[in-house]
């Protein structure tokens, strides 16, 4: 392997890596496919909001003991984030305890204007986030405004959110109260948290459902070979969802998005514009029913 293809040190943490420089040329672009927002019939409301769950956690273990130094994929949550934003949709940020959001800030497209703006806007949210815990705890009903959860990706979010109970209660409660799901790249990892803590006997909410997502094969394969991951990751997110009825649907990242009933999900770092028009166009419809 050459040097270009090792994953790079983390100065800040022992055994930890950042992708190697080769893998960044081939995932990480300046400029993003960034089209415009246009939404000539933004909402105006101010009633119902989005519930954004970022990951608190940098380092993800690997098989062998290795650390990955990754995060929330910027692009995956700040671009989806504009869309909705641009379509009139206030965003609450939180996080499993209301630690500050984790970003590969590797990715960040540094030319990209409109990732940079909405960055900007709601940076105080990302270093502040709500903590999910107490939000919970105060209780969510039919009332509770928010019109959609949304759940990005980065494999930062492997670290506690799909084995969290509230993140499972939180999905269950939008489901049951017919609120969207929107998730993208290895978010969808976060479903498994819907499995936690069901009441006996309930089914699997998200059983039968068809979803884009991140593929295992490539975190089997590519990922290792170019040095994007340091290592073997410890489990898989397919895999995973495959053991609970969830199909996965691509085969490779093209971009591709996909929306089965309420759940709107996104093949990669590539879907997250494309997402972000679905995910907007969709809850303008919704709230255009509403009243």
């Amino acid at each position: 392997m050459s040097d270009d293809r090792k994953p790079v040190m983390d100065q800040a943490e022992d055994d930890a890596y950042f992708p190697s420089p080769y893998s960044l040329t081939q995932y990480v672009t300046a400029k993003t496919d960034f089209d415009g927002a246009d939404y000539p019939n933004k909402y105006t409301g101010g009633k119902w909001k989005i519930l954004m769950i970022g990951t608190q956690e940098r380092y993800l273990k690997m098989a062998d003991g290795k650390f990955f130094s990754t995060g929330n994929h910027p692009v995956e949550m700040l671009l989806p984030m504009y869309h909705l934003d641009a379509a009139g949709f206030d965003i609450d940020v939180a996080t499993l305890t209301g630690e500050p959001v984790k970003f590969e800030m590797w990715a960040f497209p540094k030319e990209d204007e409109a990732v940079k703006s909405i960055h900007a806007k709601y940076k105080e949210k990302l270093r502040n986030p709500i903590d999910l815990s107490r939000l919970w705890g105060k209780g969510f009903d039919k009332q509770t405004p928010y019109l959609a959860v949304f759940i990005p990706g980065g494999h930062g979010v492997l670290n506690g959110v799909p084995f969290s109970q509230t993140v499972g209660e939180v999905l269950r409660w939008a489901h049951k109260n017919g609120r969207f799901f929107i998730t993208l790249c290895h978010g969808p990892a976060s479903m498994l948290a819907a499995d936690i803590g069901k009441p006996p006997g309930e089914k699997y909410i998200y059983e039968g459902y068809s979803i884009d997502v991140f593929p295992d094969s490539l975190d089997e394969g590519a990922n290792i070979d170019i040095g994007y991951i340091p290592g073997k990751m410890d489990w898989l997110v397919g895999k995973s969802l495959k053991k609970l009825g969830v199909t996965p649907i691509n085969s490779n990242i093209t971009g591709e998005c996909h929306r089965d009933r309420l759940l709107l999900t996104g093949d990669s770092p590539l879907a997250s514009n494309n997402l972000g028009k679905l995910a907007a166009n969709t809850l303008l419809e919704e709230v255009a029913k509403l009243g």
